[in-house]
């Protein structure tokens, strides 16, 4: 598919699919290095009722309202949708991207998926986003499938912890061995349910 602006990219976006993240910064390339990945950022979108669409995800900046909690803060945040996008490609100058989540029969999540989505939203939100050398560390002992305490918590984690939740991801390994390029096309996430993401559809800069 080709480039999607923002708006539609936004119409179309479902609970479940994924907002991929690549910048420039020192900070953004040693996440990448670190962990041989194409991307640095991933937030899951949560479109329930007549709510606008939201970005359930963790970053160290505060700049925008968490709706969840009511306040701007620090670490694992659900965002306005939209607001979120324009911020991580605007101000934190990185390209964008979709991936659209598949689950059989109908394509969608069930609401009881919804639900666990936002149980783990209630659990997490408001964790604070830790420190670049305590990221590696907690990354890498998850690569080792040891348990991270859970004082802290990064972008990756918390989109896993919400997949774990909504039965599309194993409860083992822990949510603490993910990092954003696995939620990228080329890697291998063993998705259950039947469930598949589609391939990145990238955000038109213009948007």
């Amino acid at each position: 598919m080709s480039d999607l602006s923002l708006d539609e990219a936004v119409d179309l976006t479902r609970t479940g699919d994924l907002w991929l993240f690549r910048g420039r910064s020192a900070a953004d390339h040693a996440i990448r290095v670190l962990t041989n990945a194409p991307v640095n950022h991933v937030g899951m979108a949560i479109v329930v009722d007549d709510l606008p669409p939201l970005m359930w995800h963790a970053e160290l900046g505060r700049g925008l309202l968490d709706v969840w909690a009511g306040k701007h803060q620090r670490g694992a945040q659900l965002h306005d949708l939209r607001e979120a996008v324009v911020q991580w490609t605007g101000r934190y100058e990185q390209h964008g991207w979709l991936r659209q989540l598949d689950v059989p029969p109908t394509g969608e999540v069930t609401r009881a998926m919804e639900d666990a989505a936002l149980r783990t939203v209630a659990r997490l939100d408001g964790t604070p986003f830790p420190a670049t050398a305590a990221l590696a560390g907690r990354w890498l002992r998850g690569r080792a499938h040891l348990v991270a305490p859970a004082e802290t918590t990064y972008c990756a984690e918390v989109v896993a912890a919400a997949y774990s939740a909504m039965g599309l991801l194993d409860d083992w390994p822990p949510t603490n061995s993910y990092d954003p390029g696995r939620f990228w096309s080329g890697d291998d996430l063993d998705l259950r349910l039947g469930a598949r993401l589609g391939e990145e559809i990238r955000i038109s800069p213009s948007s």
